[in-house]
């Protein structure tokens, strides 16, 4: 099929809300490393990386080489029948994860990973209620959809019940109107009264990204998470991490976003860049809460021989490649290109983030901050053009976000700058 006859196809047969960036969709037929080929044979290198999932780049020949021997000796157990490669990526995520992390649950995405997570800490605690942030992101399920603070994925009237959602380390654009670090950090420090007032007082969970991913790349001041867990604990809750987006050198110098933080989870969740594209999902857990889950509970897909053989792999490579060094090191491009677009361009706010995932949140003027989720997609179909492909998100649609391959060569990113900086010279 033309990309004509397969958008067309498109339409007839998936769900609208299958919904595709740019105006007219790039449909991908194949790709390697940092760049990718549309059906029309047109190039683009990708610097969105499937929504953070391609780690290593596509079709990198390690994992495509575990993926093709494993197929032929077994391709399915479910997780009834213990697996070499399961065990062997399960005491990798405990040596590199901080802190006591231990134990593992794998399933086939991040929306079961946090599923998995909740349950575990509703278990572990007794209690019910969870504590999620505003302008978080957790899942498509329906659990996870109420944990999403984000009206575009919330289409339910009836959410699931128990879910409080506290304000989000939104430095740009403060809910309490206030200034770091003048505010003492304002957003953690009312969870107190949060939970005071809207739960029982004893909540089951904090559940939070260390960056808020689809929330636009929101990262939190130093101290946050210190004060907000300390709080959650003091109450009898645990803390769950979602480092689906952020984990693995990410976030650049750490291999998980939290160590930033200095704080150490009780439960982290894990999908996306794991497994390099493969359909992974992994829960791990301190031994003490791991060991309240007494009772039966299976996974289809979790611990897939396929899966699990792509994930060693793509593990394996992440350690040797050393990548919390690589992404630091080709993330200060990045943090100097950003830079230099703020002071360039009265429509670029705010630019923040880590390592190999930042962003630039687009608004009318810096006086106003007027969210511009127009001259967002101009910017969009500008790298379309100019032969980059760019991720947005954020509440008002209006932040460009990146996060390239994290194997993404020197020239790779010299390039890459070169055709950013030539689309935003292309948006009035």
């Amino acid at each position: 099929m033309n990309r004509k006859e397969t958008l067309e196809k498109q339409g007839e047969f998936l769900f609208p809300c299958v919904a595709n960036y740019y105006q007219e969709p790039v449909v991908i037929t194949e790709a390697d490393g940092t760049r990718v080929k549309d059906v029309d044979g047109v190039e683009y290198l990708d610097f969105f990386g499937g929504i953070l999932t391609v780690s290593l780049g596509h079709c990198h020949p390690e994992v495509v080489d575990a993926i093709t021997e494993q197929s032929k000796t077994l391709g399915h157990t479910s997780t009834l029948y213990p697996t070499h490669g399961q065990i062997e990526a399960a005491q990798t995520l405990a040596r590199l994860t901080p802190g006591k992390l231990k134990k593992s649950f794998f399933t086939s995405s991040g929306s079961e990973a946090d599923e998995t997570a909740v349950m575990l800490a509703k278990i572990h605690t007794g209690s019910s209620e969870i504590i999620a942030l505003r302008h978080g992101y957790h899942g498509r399920t329906q659990l996870n959809t109420t944990l999403t603070a984000h009206k575009n994925y919330r289409l339910l009237q009836t959410p699931v019940a128990g879910i409080k959602h506290a304000p989000a380390p939104y430095c740009y654009r403060c809910p309490f109107g206030q200034t770091y670090p003048s505010c003492d950090v304002k957003c953690a420090s009312d969870l107190e009264e949060l939970i005071q007032t809207t739960t029982s007082g004893k909540p089951a969970a904090l559940l939070a990204e260390p960056i808020q991913g689809v929330g636009g790349f929101i990262t939190p001041p130093k101290e946050y998470f210190q004060i907000a867990v300390d709080i959650v604990r003091k109450y009898g809750g645990v803390f769950i991490c979602d480092e689906v987006q952020t984990a693995f050198g990410r976030t650049g110098g750490k291999w998980f976003g939290i160590e930033h933080y200095g704080v150490e989870p009780d439960i982290m969740t894990f999908a996306k860049g794991i497994a390099n594209g493969m359909p992974v999902g992994a829960t791990i857990a301190t031994d003490e809460v791991a060991n309240s889950w007494t009772g039966a509970s299976i996974a289809t897909y979790g611990g897939n021989p396929v899966s699990m053989a792509a994930t060693n792999a793509t593990l394996g490579v992440m350690e040797r490649e050393d990548m919390p060094s690589r992404a630091e090191r080709l993330g200060k491009k990045i943090t100097e290109m950003f830079i230099g677009f703020k002071e360039q361009y009265e429509w670029v706010g705010d630019v923040r983030g880590m390592g190999l995932m930042q962003a630039m949140e687009i608004v009318e003027d810096k006086a106003s901050k007027t969210p511009d989720a127009s001259k967002t997609n101009a910017i969009m179909e500008a790298g379309k053009k100019a032969g980059i492909l760019l991720g947005k998100g954020g509440l008002y649609g209006n932040t460009i976000r990146i996060a390239p391959p994290m194997l993404i060569t020197d020239d790779e990113m010299d390039e890459a700058v070169r055709r950013f900086t030539t689309a935003m010279a292309a948006v009035k």
